[in-house]
């Protein structure tokens, strides 16, 4: 039965990733419907002939790349169980010590070990692929000293989570996801907390911004919006990458407006202001706030259907794996491959609600900037320097894109300056 499950496993990852291929190379369809041609949404009036080459090219490898790596972890999950690895690292565990939490730590080195070197090339082909088209900047060794922050970041934060879990589970095999829900409420808005103070300094430097006129302009429009802010922050990207952004992070005292180096060194002042309008809108409308409810909602469904899908492949495949019961922690790769299902299949409902919010962000930063010339070129300039499809296909769209696409944003913005002429 083992290897049936196996051979099934690898083959649907197989027939999956050659739909994959045919779907993004050649049956989705990019070009633009002929009502935007010519249109200042259209990517042949600002990138040039080499360019638009490029963003296709880069795009649709970028994004098989996307499709083939969150299957690709399941597939290793799955193999981990079925070659009895899990039940190894346990009995390597056992033996090492007899403290339960130094067995768990141990357990989940390993795991974590395999997991990284299973999926290092994957993440090596992006890096490359990123170097290749010009989008990356970043040397091998900084590259590979940010993977290796990633891996002991996870690990840390696994054994942790792990730890807890397991003990709920043994605590109660039948609650266990209602209790590890609640207890993941103040663990989830502490990681939120201390993320822009703790974590993101570790992989690079944060300042406030250099630059003190933009800085006032800034602090004048957050002024004007009622939002406390006293300093925005610029992070050097320019070492990494020449692709642009700005985000919100944080949460309470610790939240924090940030802007790479290379979105100030690219756009004029205009279209920062018109960034940092569209940044104060999810502060203003409470976006993160919602997301947070939003995300913990999921996970408690999610975590119920974790724990309902666990009991029945215990009880109907438990010997395949090599898995008796559900507290023991040779069952995580399994619990893990199921989280990450769900949170594939979920993907198209948070995206949604995600380019929602970014919408009314965009909506509300050209109502409040007033400057539409400035809105288009830095969407326009975003697209180039990232190399983005303006209108990428469907799948690509429902699965991975959380903002509007570059086709919708600008056009939306064309309808606006129609509507105020039209005044």
């Amino acid at each position: 039965m083992a290897r049936k499950i196996g051979f099934y496993g690898v083959l649907a990852y197989v027939i999956y990733a050659l739909f994959i291929y045919w779907y993004l190379f050649y049956f989705a369809n990019t070009s633009l419907p002929f009502e935007y041609e010519g249109s200042k949404a259209d990517p042949a009036t600002f990138m040039n002939g080499r360019e638009l080459v490029l963003s296709e090219e880069y795009s649709k490898i970028r994004n098989i790349l996307f499709f083939l790596a969150t299957p690709f972890e399941w597939i290793f999950y799955l193999l981990i169980l079925l070659f009895g690895l899990s039940k190894v690292f346990k009995d390597w565990a056992d033996k090492s010590t007899k403290f339960k939490f130094l067995q768990t730590t141990i357990y989940v080195a390993w795991l974590t070990f395999f997991s990284f070197i299973a999926t290092f090339p994957i993440g090596y082909i992006s890096y490359s692929l990123s170097k290749k088209y010009n989008i990356s900047t970043q040397t091998f060794s900084s590259w590979m000293k940010d993977e290796l922050i990633d891996f002991w970041v996870s690990f840390g934060t696994m054994v942790i989570v792990v730890s807890v879990l397991y003990w709920i589970i043994n605590k109660s095999t039948k609650r266990w996801w209602l209790y590890a829900w609640l207890i993941s409420i103040p663990f989830t808005l502490f990681m939120m907390f201390l993320q822009p103070v703790v974590i993101d300094p570790l992989y690079n430097d944060f300042y406030p911004l250099k630059n003190k006129e933009l800085e006032s302009k800034i602090l004048q429009l957050a002024s004007e919006a009622n939002i406390p802010a006293e300093h925005v922050f610029e992070v050097n990207m320019a070492e990494k990458t020449n692709a642009l952004n700005a985000y919100v992070t944080g949460i309470g005292s610790n939240s924090r407006i940030v802007l790479w180096d290379t979105t100030l060194n690219r756009l004029n002042d205009n279209q920062i202001l018109f960034i940092m309008a569209h940044e104060m809108a999810h502060y203003v409308e409470k976006h993160l706030y919602i997301g947070i409810a939003g995300y913990l909602l999921l996970s408690l469904l999610g975590l119920y259907l974790t724990a309902r899908i666990m009991d029945y492949v215990i009880a109907r495949w438990g010997d395949s794996f090599k898995l008796t019961k559900v507290n023991d922690v040779r069952s995580l790769p399994l619990l893990l491959m199921i989280i990450s299902m769900l949170m594939f299949i979920s993907s198209p409902l948070s995206n949604t609600v995600s380019r929602y919010q970014e919408t009314r962000a965009d909506r509300y930063a050209i109502k409040m900037t007033d400057d539409t010339e400035a809105a288009i070129g830095t969407f326009q300039e975003l697209s180039r320097a990232g190399l983005s499809q303006v209108n990428p296909p469907l799948l690509v769209k429902i699965f991975r894109y959380g903002h509007p696409t570059m086709l919708e944003r600008i056009s939306m913005i064309e309808e606006y300056e129609l509507e105020q002429r039209n005044k």
